[in-house]
């Protein structure tokens, strides 16, 4: 079994939930006979090392943009620091658009849809967010299709979730989709979190 290693995106003032609840969804995910591990967790930020995230969280990542290994699904988390600080890096932005040529899925927690509606991701596709910046994502980016009342959107190798718990859905989802229902059962189970999958 080949093992996928996901990277997710760290930076200042990130919503913890956002990066911590997918963090933890895959990284105790099973398989059902062999018992094996189909993904490795990794955190990313620009220049690597120590992150603070939203309310004071130090968080030590593992790579920065210049030394991390290929990965195979990028997470997107939101947060103040994506909205009104990261939006505003290109490098970041830059960054995500390498990514999106390079990896198997290309994922947003809450406001990450708006880093990846910035790199021009987006474009042309569903989408969803936060829904205290819904509103946002249609005005300043109206070429992404943006989905209401919903937990999270999956456009193929695109997927976007609603705010900070819905990055928990999506991640179930992802699971279900790539290694079957049962899986993702089994890992909510493990969680004591209450989910249906289609």
């Amino acid at each position: 079994m080949r093992q996928r290693l996901i990277g997710i995106l760290l930076f200042n003032e990130v919503e913890v939930l956002d990066f911590a609840g997918p963090f933890e969804v895959f990284s105790i995910t099973t398989l059902l006979e062999s018992n094996e591990k189909p993904f490795v967790v990794k955190t990313i930020s620009e220049n690597g090392g120590m992150v603070t995230a939203r309310n004071g969280l130090n968080v030590q990542t593992d790579y920065g943009f210049e030394d991390h290994p290929s990965f195979d699904i990028v997470i997107i988390p939101g947060g103040y620091g994506a909205e009104q600080i990261e939006i505003n890096n290109p490098r970041v932005i830059k960054w995500i658009q390498d990514q999106k040529s390079k990896v198997e899925l290309m994922t947003s927690v809450c406001t990450g849809a708006l880093l990846l509606a910035k790199a021009g991701v987006l474009d042309g596709r569903k989408a969803t967010t936060h829904w205290m910046d819904l509103d946002r994502l249609d005005e300043e980016f109206p070429e992404v299709s943006v989905q209401r009342h919903v937990k999270f959107v999956d456009e193929g190798s695109i997927l976007t979730s609603g705010g900070i718990s819905a990055g928990i859905n999506l991640s179930f989802h992802m699971i279900a989709r790539l290694h079957g229902k049962e899986v993702a059962l089994k890992t909510a189970k493990q969680m004591e979190y209450d989910i249906t999958i289609e």
